[in-house]
């Protein structure tokens, strides 16, 4: 498939690199105070409810957290959808040392600012200071994608993988790699697998759609 034609997976990069911290920043609502009380709002009927727990784990959520929101991720209100896949990624983006996470976002900045080959250095400083954090294999997989240094891309996207299984945004990223490579049965696959998980991929689902046509354009079944 012609890359061009798959401009729409851009997105996913972009949320690949940025995450959704947006939520994170603004979150300073107080109306729960617990643990406990985020739980329960989590699962209520109420939509104001389970947006006040959302926040909750924003505000106060440690990153094991997150397996209880990828739950929500297909609530039936679109907002609190959206809110929480913010909510998962400053999750996800938190190491539990402080340190580690200003050095993360420090490699975040130099990566949007086009310094690749720095946000690698900043990325691989994250991953030998704290191997287990995801997040570090994650960010430095996305700056070798960019600098087009697909084999090492994927070598961190199986170490993110390791560490967290339900990371839609590295299941993601191995689909962006196997399309540059031009295997676009892999890239179906992974692609599949984040949808699966965060059902709110619109940019990886589109690029489902566009790989099954020019799939059926050239006569092959999808195995």
């Amino acid at each position: 498939m012609n890359l061009s034609a798959l401009r729409i997976v851009l997105c996913i990069s972009l949320a690949w690199i940025c995450g959704a911290l947006a939520l994170a920043q603004g979150a300073h609502a107080q109306e729960l105070a617990t643990r406990e009380q985020a739980l329960g709002a989590l699962n209520s009927d109420d939509f104001a409810e389970r947006e006040l727990a959302i926040r909750w784990f924003v505000r106060s959520g440690s990153p094991a957290d997150a397996e209880l929101l990828l739950d929500r991720l297909a609530d039936g209100d679109e907002q609190l959808r959206a809110n929480t896949e913010g909510a998962i990624w400053a999750l996800w983006s938190r190491s539990g040392d402080a340190d580690i996470d200003q050095l993360l976002q420090g490699g975040i900045r130099d990566m949007n600012q086009g310094r690749m080959a720095q946000a690698v250095e900043t990325f691989t400083r994250v991953i030998e200071r704290k191997p287990e954090f995801a997040e570090g294999w994650n960010k430095r997989a996305t700056a070798y994608y960019l600098m087009d240094d697909l084999e090492q891309s994927l070598k961190d996207c199986d170490e993110v993988i390791k560490r967290n299984p339900r990371h839609f945004g590295a299941l993601s990223g191995y689909g962006l790699i196997y399309i540059k490579r031009g295997e676009l049965e892999r890239a179906l696959e992974y692609f599949e697998r984040a949808l699966a998980i965060d059902p709110n991929l619109h940019g990886v689902e589109e690029s489902i759609e566009l790989i099954r046509y020019k799939m059926r354009k050239e006569g092959k079944e999808e195995t």
